[in-house]
């Protein structure tokens, strides 16, 4: 049977390579965008190019009080254009970057930051849970900047490094209907976060290449691939663990 992913934030970066790695791989997408109507349509024409099905749906995960509503056009959609009632893979990406140094982080930095990727995470997954097929996936997206430190980075991988934790709660707590969550940690990318700091300034890209064992840094089609991997029936006995996908990133 054709497995459908749910994969937030996919209008763009390492969601929009995610998306298209699962379609490539044979699989079916559901895609959120918070902004970007236009950008997500156009990964759906992409995904319907390669002969698979997508449909986006516009989310903006730090608004809890929308989910139960989400889920309900995601119940909508799987009937209309799957004959279902059930997904089988949730790949939380959505995410933003905030960068300022620890004694200069505001509150609403730290908030933003948090409602993005450890609230909104745990409240999506938990109202998108029932549609989950047992012997699902849950993936959830954190940073390399859990393992090593960097100044400037102290609230977005505080909240990185909690969506960690819950990760492995999440897998001790769905195990029981044979749903695996584990967490990719990407380390520098060359995409638009942070404005596209790593992609188009030299200095700073050079700086992380010269940080990773491989001698560049990464690009999204590092990261895409190897999450339509984990999404296999080859990696059913995977649960609870942080995946760092950096090329060696500070060995």
């Amino acid at each position: 049977m054709t497995t459908i992913s749910i994969v937030t934030g996919a209008n763009r970066g390492l969601g929009r390579n995610t998306a298209l790695a699962i379609a490539r791989s044979g699989g079916d997408v559901i895609l959120t965008y918070r902004n970007g109507a236009e950008e997500a349509q156009e990964v759906v024409a992409e995904i319907a190019a390669m002969g698979r099905k997508a449909v986006a749906i516009q989310l903006d995960v730090t608004d809890v009080t929308s989910f139960q509503a989400f889920a309900g056009e995601v119940s909508k959609e799987l009937a209309n254009h799957w004959e279902r009632a059930c997904f089988d893979h949730l790949i939380n990406n959505a995410g933003q970057g905030e960068m300022a140094a620890f004694i200069d982080t505001t509150e609403a930095q730290f908030d933003s930051l948090f409602n993005t990727h450890v609230k909104g995470v745990f409240f999506l997954t938990q109202a998108l849970v029932s549609l989950l097929v047992d012997g699902g996936r849950i993936l959830n997206f954190s940073s390399g900047l859990t393992r090593v430190s960097m100044a400037g980075f102290s609230a977005y991988s505080a909240a990185k490094g909690a969506v960690e934790v819950l990760s492995v709660y999440m897998a001790k707590e769905l195990g029981s209907r044979g749903i695996t969550v584990n967490t990719v940690a990407p380390g520098a990318i060359e995409t638009d976060f942070l404005g596209g700091a790593v992609r188009d300034m030299p200095a700073l890209n050079k700086q992380f290449a010269e940080m990773t064992a491989l001698g560049r840094v990464g690009v999204p089609d590092d990261i895409g691939p190897m999450v339509a991997s984990l999404l296999t029936p080859h990696n059913r006995w995977v649960t609870a663990q942080r995946i760092e996908v950096s090329g060696g990133q500070a060995i």
